[in-house]
């Protein structure tokens, strides 16, 4: 952390569908106040059997809800480290080897993956309201229609400590078990940790339900895209598993594109630029534009250009900056965003995602979506600098952890007397990252896995990305995802290797349904193009 400038606030404030809520932080110490939980270092499974209708076509699969334990390395290969936990749906009928596998997972870092499983790809779905807040319970759940089983066998993938996965300290010794739970936070309670033991589960798996000659995907979302590109790199080069594609949805892969706190990063104002596209959709959503363009995404190519243009020459220029010329800006500014020019000319030019958000509403006191800039809701302090909360995430959690938690316990057969854990309790994680290449112990300022990426590209060129996002998305502004894309260290013959799609939705796609409809088919195209099955 002290490495990295940002590190603090992007801990706090990316990628999570909620700010951690739901975690106990009596979980981890139980493991080490208490005597040692022996179901913890034994892989456990319930298997059930369900059909789901995708698109009218009816999928008939068994589901393993389950957990496999990883080991550390070198001499302490034979020591226990985590449970993890995962839920497996396999078609009937198909032969194994030749269906594909896709290994899903959530952000955080060390969130759970409910959202992925119950909004996007499992065979149930629970019902969210489009932009505002969802009613308390009873939830509706539902056969999902735009689950990937038709095109994939599914794996959604707990982090270590959240969900059913935990951390294993079972020393019989209390002072040691203590040593223990710190040591395995340090270890996986990072970028590279978390990845490598992503890339253990998923070896082991293949190993365990016969699937190494299956093609393989990996689909990451927010965080778990930053988590995709360093374990495609780990499989690829440290584990000899070609993978056939990398499915990526609301990316970041360098920090240094976030437009969240970038206040604090001064002199880096790539994150302004590339969030203007979202302000700017986001005023068009909530007609807050002085003048209202008659359609969205001719008028965000225009505000693209203008961002990677004129707007990021007169950042550049810094204090150098004459007045004429910034005031020229920050009415310019002020017709892409509905943001007065006065607020504009005082803010620098610069406006970070938490201000945005704050004050495009503030005129009727109400705060706009982090996740979902679609969302809106009352503002905490109407006079503050930044919004306080994030009003999607108030408006769907409560249904997807209530209907996960029924689901697992009352048609999976797993979780009865256990915690559903929404994120880890992560007190610390270590966002400095090694690259590949880097020797001695040189690590990056600032979190930026796109060597990763391409590294996993170049040694395996026949390997697809496909890159997904929502223009309403603020947590990872979509035209940032696109940038880091188009910058990535590869050689220009495998820039066709990558593929785009974005969605009228926010940062979880798949809660807006026309999108969801699009991103389903659009992934089992993809799948089906890639999958090398004859």
């Amino acid at each position: 952390m002290r490495k990295l400038p940002l590190a603090a606030v992007l801990a706090a404030l990316l990628f999570t569908s909620t700010a951690f809520a739901g975690t106990d932080k009596k979980d981890d110490k139980a493991a080490s106040e208490s005597k040692p939980d022996a179901a913890l270092v034994q892989a456990q499974s319930s298997t059930s059997e369900g059909s789901v209708s995708v698109e009218g076509k009816r999928v008939d699969y068994k589901a393993v809800a389950g957990t496999l334990v990883l080991h550390g390395s070198g001499d302490k290969e034979d020591e226990p480290q985590v449970s993890m936990f995962y839920v497996a749906y396999f078609k009937k009928g198909v032969e194994a080897g030749k269906r594909p596998v896709t290994f899903i997972y959530n952000g955080g870092p060390g969130s759970a993956t409910v959202w992925l499983h119950m909004g996007a790809f499992g065979p149930k779905r629970v019902v969210t309201s489009d932009d505002t807040h969802t009613p308390a319970a009873p939830y509706q759940l539902v056969n999902n229609d735009y689950s990937l089983l038709d095109a994939s066998d599914v794996v959604f993938i707990d982090a270590p400590g959240a969900g059913f996965s935990r951390l294993i300290a079972n020393d019989e010794d209390k002072a040691k078990r203590d040593e223990q739970m710190k040591d395995r936070r340090k270890a996986i309670y990072g970028v590279d940790g978390d990845a490598h033991a992503f890339a253990q589960f998923i070896t082991r798996f293949l190993s365990k339900y016969d699937r190494w000659n299956s093609p393989k995907y990996l689909f990451g979302e927010s965080y778990g895209t930053t988590r995709s590109a360093v374990l495609a790199n780990i499989l690829e080069n440290e584990d000899s598993v070609d993978l056939n594609g990398v499915i990526l949805l609301s990316q970041i892969l360098s920090f240094d594109t976030s437009i969240d706190g970038p206040e604090f990063n001064p002199g880096i104002d790539l994150p302004y630029e590339l969030g203007l596209p979202t302000f700017a959709a986001t005023a068009f959503y909530h007609h807050k534009l002085p003048q209202q363009p008659a359609a969205l995404e001719p008028f965000l190519r225009e505000v693209e250009q203008y961002a990677m243009g004129d707007y990021a020459q007169a950042l550049m220029a810094g204090s150098r900056l004459d007045d004429a010329r910034k005031q020229a800006v920050a009415e310019k500014l002020h017709q892409y965003t509905g943001l007065p020019v006065a607020y504009l000319l005082k803010a620098n030019l610069r406006v970070s995602g938490g201000m945005f958000e704050h004050e495009l509403q503030a005129d009727g006191g109400t705060t706009t979506g982090r996740l979902d800039t679609r969302f809106s809701g009352p503002a905490i302090d109407p006079l503050g600098k930044d919004s306080e909360y994030d009003p999607q995430s108030s408006a769907i959690s409560s249904a997807y952890v209530s209907a996960f938690n029924d689901y697992v316990r009352r048609d999976l057969k797993f979780g009865q007397g256990r915690q559903y854990r929404l994120f880890a309790d992560i007190d610390h994680w270590d966002f400095s990252h090694k690259a590949p290449g880097v020797q001695g112990e040189a690590l990056q300022s600032s979190t930026n896995v796109m060597p990763d990426l391409a590294m996993a590209m170049k040694t395996n060129p026949d390997l697809k990305i496909y890159l997904n996002g929502g223009y309403y998305d603020l947590a990872t502004p979509y035209f940032a995802a696109d940038y880091e894309m188009h910058h990535l260290p590869i050689p220009a013959s495998l820039e066709a290797n990558i593929s785009y799609s974005w969605y009228p939705s926010g940062h979880m796609v798949y809660a807006h349904a026309p999108s969801l409809k699009l991103l389903h088919d659009n992934v089992a195209r993809f799948i089906g193009q890639t999958d090398n099955v004859k």
